[in-house]
Formats: structure tokens, C-alpha cells, sequence
């Protein structure tokens, strides 16, 4: 077993313009991938009344499925019975989903919210995440958050999350049994949530106290709507928590100190209850996603040897790969609910008052008519205004964290174990298909 070896830190470079084509690499260094997720089936019928399941992933693979390439040629917009049993619109086509996103006619119900219920069945109201703010309140919260989470405001976080992928390196080659490791277990999984308690605020050592809950949130599909009501409401009675805390301790200088400071101003554009409700969005969408999509990426790498070299002699290069990565792995695979509030016709269908709208990023970013060679993965593509985080108003607040966070783990993974391969063939590795965010349950690797 050799040992990490030391090269000088690359700094992380910023995310590229997708407006400004660069030139393209010459055929024999173009890191250029076959996709392999094997065909999947949609109904004969597609005509407008016809009503599909939601396409699954194939086994042992990250998505998307196969069946969206059919959908796209054929109907780019057709109803789709939804795991929880209701129906809503699909749609699979890139400039269809980036425009529903920012479309105000469509809004994204409250999780307790839909499907609408009356009477003694409707839940106890909870407070809206981040992405179900609306109008002048989602406008003044973002204001106020959005700056803290820029390119520049985030810089300080680059030497913390460096440091911190260095020692779970360090730490993963100490424990390592016959000179194997599990990449999960040690890098992709605990990466994420260290970095996310430290720019938010939020305490590790309570992570057996939050982490449940966010995880049945995240796996919600298959819960019963009691079940994932009851995740939400223990998830913001902690957040309230914590925040009691932070106010009876003082602030701090994290994410969260930071927003309770700006609330108690008199101008403050920012609540209490807003502060809740970001600590809640930051565990939803911060978590569980960027560990799947950690995994998922650096397996992506692992099998093909040649463009890990290529990032290894070039690591300024990771920031365009990381944009690829995120195009081509699908950040999730969960059922974005939109509902129309008003009547629309999009591609034929009339789609009404009420009605669920679910935009399918993972399909839009292998939209032919959006990117040349779709299905090939190359980590020279520019530009790429790939929709992983979304897009308008609700895109990902968190997106160029995320950015980072990719982009640190993969450098520094390089520069410590240049040699690092996959221990054990691609197709024996076990997959965590638990949730719709499928990704590897395990990672052996050597180096």
C-alpha cells in the first residue's frame, strides 16, 4: 500500500459561463463516455389521454431512465400516475422544464399542502422550505440569503472544506483493510454533513437527532403522508430548538447566528420563523443529495481511469468537469411537484387549474436539442447550463456550495491517492436503491 502523497492545492475554479463557448478538444483527448443504463419500456399508448407510470432507474444504476428519451421524442409533456397515487403532468424536454421552473403560473405546494385535503383530514400547517416561498415573502427572504451563499461569500469555506476532505483522506488510508477502503463510508458520506454543520451552524454531534427525520423526508415515496408529515414537524420542532438554543447561548458566527442577528433588526426583511425554515431547506436539500451525488460521481470517475489521470495532471480543469458531472449524474431522481394555478396549454395538453406539473431535470439534461451527444459524458463540455439546481427564482440556493464541495472532494482525493482505482468490478458493487436518489451503497477502492 503506498501512501498520500503531497502536490500543491489547486484552487477551485469558479463555475463556467455557460454563455461563453470555448473551443472544443481535439477528438483523441475529449474524455467522451457511452452511456450504459440499459433501455426501459414505456407504454404503446401515448396519445393525450393516456396515463404512464413515472419512469423508474434501472437497477445498479444513478438514472436517468432510459424511457425519458421516448417521452422526449414523442410526448414531451403526458400525464403520469405518481408514486403517491396521483396523477401529474411530465415533462421531459429541456427548454419545457427550464421554463416551468421559472414559470410564476406554477408554484410548489407545501408539503403538507398536496395533495389538497379538507375538512378533519387536512394536517396541522407547517412552515414553507425555501423552494414553497411565494411571491413578496420568497422575494425578501431570498435577498437576504442568497448573497451569503455567492461565489465570494463562500471563499472562506474553501480552506475549511479542503482540510476537512484531507483528514477523512488521512483517516480512510489509516483504517484501511488489506489496502482497500470503502469510498462511501469514509469520504462521500461524512464530507457532505461536515461541511454543511459548518457553514450553516448546524451542531454534528446532534446529527442523530435531525438525520432521521431528513432522511424519511427525502425517502418520502414511501411513506404514508402521516408518516412524512410527522418527519416534517419533528424537523422544524428541532430547528425551532436549536435556534433556542443559539439565542440563549449567542449566535455565533455561522450561517444561522448570522440570519438571527438580521431578524431581530427593525428593518429586517428576514423572521424568526424564516430562520426555521432555512434550517429545515438546508437539511433537505443539502444532505442526503450531496452524498448521493458524491458517490455517484467519483464511481463515474473511478471507471474511467483515463479522464481520472487527466484531472489529476490538470486539476484546474475540475471545475468544467464538475459542471459535466453534474449534467450527466442526476443530482436526484425525486418527483418535483409544480401545481398550476392557473389554466395552460403546453405541447397540445390542457393542462388545468390544480393540476401537478412535475419538470424532470434529470431528462432535461439529456435533451438533444440542448446539448450535443447527450448521452455522452464529457468533462470539456462548454457550455453546459445544465438545470441540476433548477432554474428562476427557486433555483438551488446552495448550488455553488455544492460546486465547491464537488470540486474540493475530487482534487484532493487526486492529489492524496493519485493511483486510487476501483478494488472490485464496477458491476458487483452494491447500490442503496432505498430512495429515489440511487447511488452506490458501497465503494471499495485501492490506490
Amino acid at each position: 500500500m503506498s501512501h498520500p502523497t503531497s502536490q500543491p492545492e489547486a484552487p477551485v475554479p469558479e463555475a463556467p459561463d455557460p454563455k461563453v463557448p470555448a473551443p472544443e478538444a481535439p477528438a483523441s483527448e475529449a474524455p467522451v463516455f457511452e452511456a450504459f443504463v440499459p433501455a426501459a419500456s414505456v407504454p404503446g399508448d401515448l396519445g393525450p389521454e393516456a396515463l404512464i407510470p413515472v419512469p423508474e432507474v434501472a437497477p445498479g444504476t444513478a438514472g436517468p431512465p432510459c424511457a425519458y428519451a421516448r417521452l422526449r421524442a414523442e410526448a414531451p409533456v403526458v400525464k403520469a400516475q405518481l408514486p403517491n397515487g396521483e396523477a401529474g403532468w411530465l415533462l421531459s424536454r429541456y427548454e419545457d422544464v427550464r421554463a416551468a421552473f421559472a414559470d410564476p403560473r406554477l408554484v410548489r405546494p407545501l408539503l403538507s399542502a398536496w395533495p389538497p385535503r379538507e375538512g378533519e383530514e387536512a394536517p396541522p400547517p407547517c412552515l414553507p422550505t425555501f423552494l414553497e416561498m411565494t411571491g413578496a415573502h420568497h422575494e425578501r427572504v431570498r435577498r437576504t440569503v442568497l448573497p451569503m451563499f455567492g461565489r465570494r461569500q463562500l471563499a472562506f469555506m474553501e480552506p475549511r472544506i479542503r482540510a476537512t476532505a484531507g483528514e477523512l483522506v488521512d483517516a480512510m488510508v489509516a483504517g484501511a483493510d488489506g489496502g482497500t477502503a470503502d469510498l462511501v463510508a469514509s469520504y462521500a458520506e461524512p464530507l457532505p454533513l461536515r461541511v454543511l454543520c459548518e457553514t450553516v451552524g448546524l451542531p454534528y454531534e446532534d446529527r442523530e437527532s435531525y438525520l432521521p427525520h431528513t432522511l424519511a423526508l427525502l425517502g418520502a415515496s414511501g411513506l404514508s403522508m402521516q408518516e412524512v408529515l410527522a418527519a416534517l414537524y419533528a424537523l422544524q420542532d428541532y430547528a425551532g430548538e436549536l435556534i433556542s438554543r443559539k439565542e440563549r447561548d449567542g449566535d455565533g458566527a455561522d450561517y444561522i447566528g448570522l440570519l438571527l442577528a438580521r431578524a431581530r433588526r427593525p428593518d429586517s426583511e428576514i423572521t424568526r420563523d424564516d430562520v426555521v425554515s432555512f434550517v429545515v431547506t438546508m437539511l433537505m436539500a443539502g444532505y442526503k443529495t450531496n452524498i448521493q451525488h458524491t458517490g455517484n460521481a467519483l464511481l463515474t470517475l473511478l471507471n474511467h481511469p483515463e479522464q481520472l489521470r487527466t484531472l489529476r495532471e490538470a486539476p484546474e480543469r475540475t471545475g468544467t468537469a464538475v459542471e459535466e458531472l453534474l449534467r450527466y449524474v442526476p443530482l436526484m431522481n425525486a418527483i418535483n411537484i409544480l401545481v398550476a394555478t392557473e389554466d395552460l396549454t403546453l405541447h397540445g395538453q390542457h393542462i388545468r387549474a390544480g393540476d401537478a406539473v412535475v419538470p424532470v431535470p434529470a431528462s432535461a439534461n439529456r435533451d438533444p436539442a440542448a446539448f450535443a451527444e447527450p448521452d455522452r459524458l464529457d468533462l470539456t463540455r462548454t457550455p453546459n447550463a445544465h438545470v441540476a439546481f433548477g432554474h428562476g427564482p427557486h433555483a438551488c440556493t446552495g448550488g455553488h456550495l455544492t460546486r465547491m464541495q464537488l470540486t474540493i472532494a475530487i482534487q484532493v482525493l487526486l492529489e492524496r491517492l493519485p493511483g486510487i482505482e476501483l478494488a472490485v468490478p464496477a458491476e458487483s458493487i452494491d447500490w442503496d436503491e432505498s430512495t429515489p436518489l440511487r447511488a452506490p451503497a458501497r465503494l471499495p477502492v485501492r490506490w
